[in-house]
């Protein structure tokens, strides 16, 4: 946050803005840079107008910046994963990685890590300043390959994590293709008939002077609102977009609050779809951590860098704090809200048997087979809702163009 300062020193009231967490900090600050002035008071403040441009300028350049891609992530875990179960040294596998990979990503991160390798440096410090292009469970999987001795079975299971979030993210979006396909070709479609179709119609009512049903006025209108706007419109459209798009990755509270729409249940399938990716690949991550060996309170806060939305990981972010002041595990799980109460039961039943990773199997399994169903019957859910759309819009172009021909006789007359 930016904070406005002000302070008076030698006699003189001053001003200065700060970014800091509150404004006690913003206060020990300024004092800090100027010793001997008396602080009046503190308050929130929007950021300088270069501080903003630069922090556009930063976040910009970062959404531009190339990603290694999550298929060739996974090829070259699993590449790691088989070539150090054979025995061969970690810097050469790395060393033939990047010979043999046409990804600039993959060979940036890959060569300095096998550099910082061979200069003595662990595998884990190596990848920590690529944190964010590896992930989270990446680095947690890499530390725990070091502390057991068992680097391979380690970034084997790492693998099979990473398959398991990746197909649920394909199924997802070859589910959603389908519906999103037919309802924009229908839009295309609507607007085409009312732009070519409706105008040589605007004409005959004109010339006879037919009394228009409510239906013909509406895509008269549409008509005359598209002609007149259209080009703004779709401007307008596009802005919107890149503009949500921008916000969404680079705005905390705006990603937050999109992300508890997306979340709600009220938002039809998309929130059910949302809180079960999420809940299957938090309990995967999780279960599959404290099957390692993971301690439970460093296996939560991995299992989080895999929710995406922002909501949900705010939720699960308190399981945590709870397990911090002292509560149990599975207390801590039901005050978060977001598990069911059959999944809280399997865990407290885990927690007191000493079986707790296999009980997390078992409750990634049920997540995971909700979703499964969820995908897998998406297109009959969705379905109802566009034959309602196709049938409103086909009705309202009928009513529109064929109630006027009922009249025109009359008015041909008249």
């Amino acid at each position: 946050m930016y904070y406005r300062v002000d302070y008076i020193y030698r006699g003189k009231r001053n001003s200065n803005i700060v970014k800091a967490r509150n404004k006690f900090e913003a206060s020990s600050l300024v004092k800090k840079e100027k010793p001997g002035i008396m602080v009046i008071g503190s308050t929130k403040t929007s950021p300088p107008i270069e501080e903003t441009f630069a922090e556009f300028s930063k976040n910009f350049q970062k959404s531009l910046k190339a990603k290694m891609p999550i298929d060739e992530k996974i090829s070259n875990i699993r590449q790691i994963a088989v070539m150090t179960d054979a025995g061969i040294p970690i810097h050469d596998v790395l060393e033939d990685i990047v010979a043999s990979s046409k990804n600039r990503v993959t060979k940036e991160i890959f060569s300095s890590v096998a550099n910082d390798i061979n200069a003595g440096k662990s595998m884990s410090v190596a990848l920590e300043p690529f944190k964010e292009d590896m992930g989270h469970i990446v680095m947690a999987m890499t530390k725990l390959g070091e502390t057991t001795g068992n680097f391979s079975e380690a970034y084997h299971k790492l693998a099979d994590i990473l398959e398991n979030i990746r197909e649920n993210k394909a199924k997802f979006k070859k589910a959603m293709r389908y519906p999103i396909t037919v309802i924009s070709a229908l839009v295309i479609a609507f607007v085409i008939v009312i732009m070519t179709v409706v105008p040589k119609f605007r004409q005959i009512f004109k010339e006879l002077g037919a009394n228009l049903p409510i239906a013909t006025k509406i895509l008269l209108g549409a008509e005359s609102f598209f002609r007149h706007y259209g080009f703004f419109i779709i401007f307008a459209l596009v802005a919107t977009f890149f503009i949500i798009r921008y916000l969404y990755k680079n705005n905390s509270d705006f990603r937050y609050a999109a992300d508890k729409i997306l979340a709600s249940p009220k938002f039809y399938l998309i929130g059910k779809a949302v809180y079960l990716s999420s809940m299957y690949n938090y309990t995967l991550v999780f279960g599959s951590l404290i099957k390692a060996g993971i301690p439970v309170s460093e296996a939560l806060n991995t299992a989080l860098g895999v929710v995406e939305n922002e909501y949900i990981k705010k939720q699960l972010e308190g399981i945590n704090i709870n397990i911090g002041r002292g509560v149990g595990l599975a207390e801590a799980i039901e005050q978060s809200g977001l598990f069911e109460n059959m999944s809280i039961q399997m865990i407290k039943a885990g927690e007191s048997s000493g079986q707790l990773d296999a009980m997390l199997d078992k409750v990634s399994g049920y997540y995971n087979m909700k979703f499964q169903n969820l995908i897998d019957n998406l297109s009959s859910y969705i379905e109802p809702i566009m034959i309602a759309l196709i049938a409103g819009l086909v009705l309202l172009l009928a009513l529109g163009i064929f109630m006027p021909m009922w009249d025109l006789g009359k008015a041909a007359k008249s």
